[in-house]
């Protein structure tokens, strides 16, 4: 069925919110893949002094996240089959014209972003104690004139959190692609981010990219920093894919750390982390915001982003690595 305007809204999906549970150890994954094939939980759980503990590693979807299906509440989504904006949905790639309507459940925004996946509901394929398999087919529509599927796998072991994913063109012209997801982590007094990048994209008001800088941002990201000292919504350039986060011992557990690796073609980075919310984000991907209109003026290496013929295959895998104690 092609895929219309009218499922870009999040209410929309009239399924229900049955979750897929992992467990390793500690370690807990929740999934629900109605609300756009989403984690809806990461945490540790214990029992300590006779007590039940838990611990979130990820921000944790809310009961009225996951009965509106709104995938801004979870604590991550997918992003495919491209990441971040698309100045005003319009852009061309080898003879096919991209027309894709704005997409944010809540704000006024010309620029649709996130792609696709995050908005449809994914089909179960496996699921065990520790691992599951998530699926997705769309058709092409004027929004996004090629044919694709999509495949998440989910690892959970007693020390990590692996998450596998493939965009495959099934059209039969060739597909611009992107790939990525849009983790949520709790932001609490005295939380540290550290990730090594090369440079940043400065941007607008409307948060779209001009020109490419190293900021204060990246030299301080570099060494690490409190994040009550930022306020950003960029892309970085230039990541050596990895991040960490480390938090201060608080009522909620003892002093951790959660490291995120990531491999190609994870080569670039998303930090949002607006001044006064309880959480941020650190997002892997593969290609910056409206990397097909500034292709022409910047070339890929600030900008990434990948070219898929028909029956090709892009995949990424990344980790969640926690520790504790």
């Amino acid at each position: 069925m092609p895929y219309t305007a009218a499922e870009y809204e999040y209410t929309q999906i009239a399924l229900d919110t049955d979750l897929v549970e992992l467990a390793a150890g500690e370690l807990r994954l929740a999934l629900a893949p109605a609300v756009g094939g989403s984690i809806a939980g990461f945490s540790r759980e214990w029992r300590e002094g006779g007590v039940e503990r838990r611990l979130d590693w990820l921000r944790p979807a809310t009961d009225e996240a996951r009965a509106m299906r709104n995938p801004l509440g979870m604590a991550s989504f997918p992003l495919l089959p491209f990441c971040n904006r698309i100045r005003q949905g319009r852009a061309s790639f080898e003879g096919r014209e991209i027309r894709f309507p704005p997409n944010h459940p809540s704000a006024d925004s010309p620029h649709p972003l996130h792609g696709i996946g995050w908005q449809l509901p994914w089909q179960v394929v496996t699921a065990d104690a520790a691992q599951a398999e998530l699926a997705l087919e769309v058709g092409a529509s004027r929004a996004w004139p090629w044919r694709f599927s999509a495949r998440q796998r989910f690892a959970l072991s007693e020390r990590r959190l692996s998450v596998s994913m493939s965009l495959t063109n099934e059209d039969t012209a060739a597909m611009p692609a992107g790939i990525g997801h849009h983790p949520y982590f709790p932001h609490t007094p005295g939380a540290r981010l550290t990730s090594r990048t090369q440079a940043m994209w400065g941007g607008d008001a409307e948060v779209m990219p001009t020109t490419v800088e190293v900021s204060d941002a990246v030299k301080k990201l570099r060494t690490g920093i409190v994040l009550s000292e930022l306020d950003l919504d960029n892309n970085f350039v230039g990541w050596e894919r990895e991040a960490i986060v480390e938090w201060p011992a608080d009522s909620a557990g003892p002093r951790r750390r959660l490291v995120m690796q990531a491999q190609a073609p994870l080569d670039y980075f998303v930090v949002y982390c607006p001044r006064g919310f309880d959480h941020f984000c650190a997002e892997p991907v593969s290609q910056c915001t409206d990397w097909l209109n500034l292709l022409p003026q910047h070339g890929h290496g600030p900008l990434g982003g990948a070219r898929l013929a028909p029956g090709e295959t892009l995949q990424a895998q990344f980790q969640l690595v926690p520790s504790w104690g």
